[in-house]
């Protein structure tokens, strides 16, 4: 009778993996101590704890979801070369993207790329790790109020509306 070897098991299955940070892509990565693997995309169903790059003690990470109106400070975006809206009507979108959010029928960092007026757009929307004093006053104390994984209401700015995600 043959004798049959074990399989090996998807690497988010052989041992809970372990969120790291790359000093030289200056990005998370997620390591397997059980099989000694690294990825760089989120295994499925990852909740451990994130990794915060070296000096990063005092900061916070979020993304942000930002609408501009005509009052904004630069109402010019990739998006759109002049912006006529209304803060009201900024206000009106990002009251719907926070529902689709907060229902599940859409990922942020999904709605970010796609609809963001910001050009972290292209990260989803991750503004990375800050301190105080490096934001607007108004987006500052939003962020340090949330807890990690809590989504702000609109939050307004010199920049427009937005919808904050505190990641770390």
């Amino acid at each position: 009778m043959a004798s049959r070897l074990p399989l090996p098991l998807p690497f988010h299955l052989s041992a809970p993996p372990h969120e790291r940070w790359s000093k030289s892509r200056n990005r998370p990565y997620y390591f397997n101590t059980a099989t000694q693997e690294s990825i760089w995309d989120k295994p499925e169903g990852f909740n451990g704890p994130p990794a915060k790059p070296p000096g990063s003690e005092g900061k916070v990470r979020a993304s942000h979801l930002l609408v501009k109106h005509a009052g904004s400070r630069r109402p010019s975006s990739w998006r759109q070369d002049t912006i006529t809206r209304s803060r009201d009507e900024a206000t009106a979108i990002i009251t719907g993207y926070r529902e689709r959010i907060s229902s599940g029928e859409i990922e942020f960092a999904k709605l970010a790329t796609t609809e963001s007026d910001c050009s972290s757009a292209r990260a989803g929307g991750d503004l990375g790790f800050f301190g105080p004093g490096q934001m607007q006053k108004a987006f500052e104390d939003a962020t340090y109020a949330l807890q990690v994984g809590e989504l702000s209401q609109p939050v307004y700015s010199d920049s427009g509306v937005h919808l904050i995600l505190r990641t770390a």
